[in-house]
C-alpha cells in the first residue's frame, strides 16, 4: 500500500507552491521601418569600440551586439569563451527576429565562471592558526592532508552563502568536503544511513566517530522516501547528531531508511577534487595532488548567460553554456533556443524552505533552475543539457515546446526538479532523450496561466532511463496532484531501467505515475521495463482518479486508491499488456477494465529479452483490442492489437531524432 501524504500538507498545497505565472504581452520592439538586417561580429580579440560589422573588426562582448541590434539583425559569435550576462536592449518581431548565432565552425561558450589563482600551500602553522577558531581542524583529515602537502588556499570573496559556491578544476566540478566522502558523481554518491536508535530529529550512527561538538553548526542533507531536505546540526556527540528540525513532510529520521551527509567542516577536507570555503576569512581551500595554479581553477560568478526576461522573437543558436543558463520571462514570446550545449546549468546545496514547509521544500528548483522557458510560444530544440542541481529545462507559461533534446545528469539534489519540469499548461514535450536524473525524467505539474485559456499538454515520444536515483515514490514521467488535466496526452514514450541508488525501500518506481488524484489524462501506447510498479501507476488518493484513459500500454500497471465508491468513475483501462497489480475490487470505484492481456499469458513478443515488444504472428494479443480511433490505428489485422505496437504497423521510436 502507498503511504498517505495527507498529513501536515496536502496535494493541493504542493501545487500551490508552484508559482502561477502571469501571461503578459510580448516585449514591444523599438519601432523600425522594414529593413534588411545587419550582421555584427564578436570575438574575444575584438574591441567594443570597433565597428563590429566584419570579422576583422569585431566587438569584444556579445552584450555590445545586444546593445545595438534592432529587429532583423544577427550577431555572429566567433570561437572563444565569453564571461558575461547578455541582456538584450530590445526584442525582435515575428517577421524580423533578432539572432545570436555561433559563426560557422565556431566553438562558442558563454561562461558563468571566472578563473582564480594565487594558490599557496597550507602549512602546519596555518593549521595551528585555524585551530584557534576550530580546534577540531587539528588531528583531522585536513591536517593530515596538509602534512602531506596536498592542501592549497587562496583569498577570494565568494559571498556569505556557501550553499551557492561552485568550484571547477579544468572544467570539471569539484565537490564540497563532506562526510561521508561522496565521490565525484553526485548522482551515484556514497550513501550513509541513519542507524538504530534514530528518531525525530536525531541521527544515530556508530560510524559517527568524531568527538562531541565536532559537527555542531554543520549543514546536513537528508533523504527519505520522496523528500530531500537540508538543515543545520544543533548538537553532536560521538555516535549521533541532532538536527535543528526533523526533515519536513515525514517529520522524523527513519532508522536504516534516511540517508544523510554532513558538510561545512574543514576537518573533512581530505580527498582529491574537494574544496572548503571559509566565508569569514574569504579563503578557499582545495585538495590538490599538484599546484592548483598549474590547472584552470574557476568559480561560479554569474547565474545567467542570457537574460531574456524582457525579450521576445529572439533566437540563440549553436551557443555553449558553462556554469550558467538562459531564462525568458512571463511576457516573452517567439524565443527559440536551438543547438544549445549546456553544462552545469544551475547549482545550489540548500533545499529546505522553512523548517517544516513540505511543499516548497520538495519543489525546490522546479520553477527556477535549468534553462527556463517562461511566457508563450517559446521553444528549445536540438540541445544537449547536462549537470544541474535542479532541472535540465523548466517549461513555464503556456504553449512552449521542448523537442529533440538530450538531457542527462540533472537534479543531483534529488528534489522534484527533473530533466524537464513542465508547469503551466498547453506545453509540448516530444522526442527528448533523458537519462540519469535524481528523481523524474519529466515532472508534469499542470496549472493555469492568468489571462489565458488553459489547454492540454502533450508528452510524447520521449526515451527516459536512469530515473529515481535519489528519490522514491516516483516515475520516469511523474504528475501530481489533484489536477484536472484537460485530456493531457502521455503517449508513445519508452520508460526503462530506473536506477535507484538507495539500498532501502524502493516503493513507487514506475514508468508513468498519476499520483494523488490526477484526472482526465490519456495514457496510451507507452512501453516500459524494469519498473517495480509497471509502466503505469494510478493513485487516486485524495480527489480520486477520474476520467483517465489508459490504453494500449505495454509493461503492466499498479492501481491504488481507486476502489472506494466514486473514487475512479470514468476511468477506462483497455487493451494493455502486462500484469495489473491491485485488481482485487478495482472496479468498485467505478473504473472499467476491458480487453487487457491477463497475467500468465505469454504475449509472444518478437524479442522480449532485448526489449523488442512488437508482436509475433502467433501473439495472442493480435485481433483482441477495442478499436480506439487515433489510439490503435495501423494494424494490418481486421481488429487492432493489444499493447503499444500494432501488428504489421511500422514500429514507432522514441527519443531525440539525431
Amino acid at each position: 500500500m502507498t503511504r498517505s501524504r495527507r498529513g501536515p500538507w496536502s496535494a493541493a498545497a504542493l501545487l500551490a507552491v508552484l508559482t502561477v505565472v502571469v501571461a503578459g504581452q510580448p516585449a514591444t520592439a523599438h519601432p523600425v521601418k522594414f529593413r534588411t538586417g545587419k550582421t555584427y561580429y564578436v570575438s574575444p580579440s575584438g574591441q567594443d569600440t570597433a565597428g563590429g560589422k566584419n570579422p576583422e573588426a569585431p566587438f569584444r562582448h556579445i552584450q555590445k551586439c545586444a546593445d545595438v541590434m534592432v529587429p532583423g539583425d544577427t550577431c555572429l559569435v566567433l570561437s572563444g569563451t565569453y564571461e558575461e550576462t547578455v541582456v538584450p536592449a530590445r526584442s525582435g518581431t515575428a517577421e524580423l527576429p533578432i539572432t545570436y548565432r555561433a559563426a560557422p565552425g565556431a566553438k562558442v561558450t558563454v561562461s558563468g565562471a571566472s578563473r582564480i589563482g594565487g594558490f599557496e600551500p597550507v602549512t602546519p602553522a596555518d593549521v595551528t592558526e585555524i585551530a584557534k577558531s576550530d580546534p577540531f581542524a587539528a588531528k583531522s583529515q585536513f591536517s593530515d592532508a596538509v602534512a602531506a602537502g596536498h592542501i592549497y588556499s587562496t583569498g577570494v570573496d565568494l559571498g556569505a552563502d556557501v550553499t551557492t559556491v561552485q568550484v571547477f578544476t579544468d572544467k570539471k566540478m569539484d565537490i564540497e568536503a563532506q562526510w561521508p566522502y561522496s565521490g565525484p558523481d553526485l548522482l551515484a554518491p556514497t550513501l550513509q544511513y541513519a542507524g538504530e536508535g534514530s528518531a525525530d530529529a536525531t541521527i544515530a550512527d556508530t560510524d559517527l566517530t568524531r568527538p562531541a561538538g565536532y559537527w555542531d553548526g554543520a549543514r546536513a542533507l537528508t533523504g527519505y522516501w520522496y523528500v530531500s531536505a537540508t538543515t543545520t546540526v544543533k548538537s553532536s556527540a560521538a555516535g549521533s547528531v541532532t538536527l535543528d528540525a526533523a526533515p519536513p513532510c515525514v517529520h522524523k529520521v527513519v532508522p536504516k531508511e534516511t540517508r544523510y551527509a554532513l558538510s561545512g567542516k574543514i576537518g573533512e577536507l581530505g580527498h582529491p577534487g574537494e574544496w572548503f570555503y571559509d566565508p569569514t576569512a574569504k579563503r578557499l581551500y582545495v585538495y590538490g595532488t599538484d599546484d592548483p595554479d598549474a590547472h584552470t581553477v574557476e568559480v561560479k560568478r554569474r547565474t545567467l548567460g542570457f537574460d531574456l526576461a524582457n525579450a521576445s522573437h529572439t533566437t540563440i543558436a549553436g551557443i555553449g553554456l558553462f556554469a550558467t543558463t538562459v531564462r525568458t520571462g512571463p511576457s516573452s514570446t517567439g524565443v527559440t533556443l536551438d543547438g544549445i550545449n549546456g553544462r552545469y546549468l544551475s547549482h545550489y546545496t540548500d533545499i529546505t524552505r522553512g523548517a517544516t514547509d513540505c511543499g516548497s521544500t520538495v519543489t525546490r528548483g522546479v520553477g527556477d533552475t535549468g534553462v527556463i522557458l517562461d511566457g508563450t510560444y517559446n521553444r528549445i530544440v536540438n540541445s544537449d543539457l547536462a549537470l544541474s542541481a535542479g532541472n535540465g529545462i523548466a517549461l513555464r507559461g503556456q504553449n512552449n515546446t521542448a523537442t529533440d533534446n538530450v538531457i542527462h545528469d540533472v537534479d543531483y539534489m534529488g528534489t522534484y526538479a527533473a530533466g524537464i519540469a513542465v508547469q503551466g499548461n498547453s506545453q509540448t514535450v516530444t522526442h527528448n532523450t533523458i537519462s540519469r536524473v535524481g528523481r523524474s525524467g519529466i515532472n508534469l505539474q499542470w496549472n493555469e496561466v492568468s489571462g489565458l485559456a488553459p489547454g492540454k499538454d502533450l508528452i510524447a515520444y520521449n526515451d527516459i532511463s536512469g530515473y529515481a536515483r535519489l528519490s522514491l515514490d516516483v516515475a520516469a514521467i511523474y504528475t501530481c496532484c489533484s489536477a484536472w488535466m484537460m485530456g493531457t496526452s502521455i503517449d508513445h514514450n519508452v520508460l526503462h531501467d530506473p536506477a535507484p541508488a538507495t539500498t532501502s525501500t524502493t516503493f513507487g518506481i514506475s514508468g508513468i505515475y498519476a499520483d494523488n488524484g490526477q484526472s482526465d489524462l490519456v495514457i496510451a501506447n507507452n512501453v516500459g521495463w524494469g519498473n517495480r510498479e509497471g509502466t503505469v501507476m494510478l493513485n487516486g488518493l485524495g480527489t480520486g482518479s477520474h476520467d483517465n484513459s489508459v490504453y494500449n500500454n505495454t509493461g503492466g500497471m499498479t492501481l491504488f486508491y481507486v476502489k472506494e465508491p466514486g473514487q475512479s468513475t470514468g476511468t477506462k483501462i483497455y487493451n494493455n499488456i502486462g500484469t495489473i497489480r491491485g485488481l482485487d475490487g478495482a472496479t468498485d470505484g467505478g473504473l472499467v477494465l476491458s480487453n487487457n492481456l491477463s497475467a500468465g499469458v505469454d504475449p509472444l513478443f518478437v524479442d522480449a529479452a532485448n526489449h523488442d515488444y512488437r508482436l509475433t504472428a502467433e501473439s495472442p494479443a493480435r485481433n483482441q483490442a477495442i478499436p480506439l480511433p487515433g489510439i490503435n490505428d495501423g494494424s494490418t489485422d481486421a481488429t487492432p492489437s493489444l499493447g503499444a505496437y500494432q501488428y504489421g504497423a511500422p514500429a514507432w521510436t522514441a527519443g531525440a531524432r539525431r
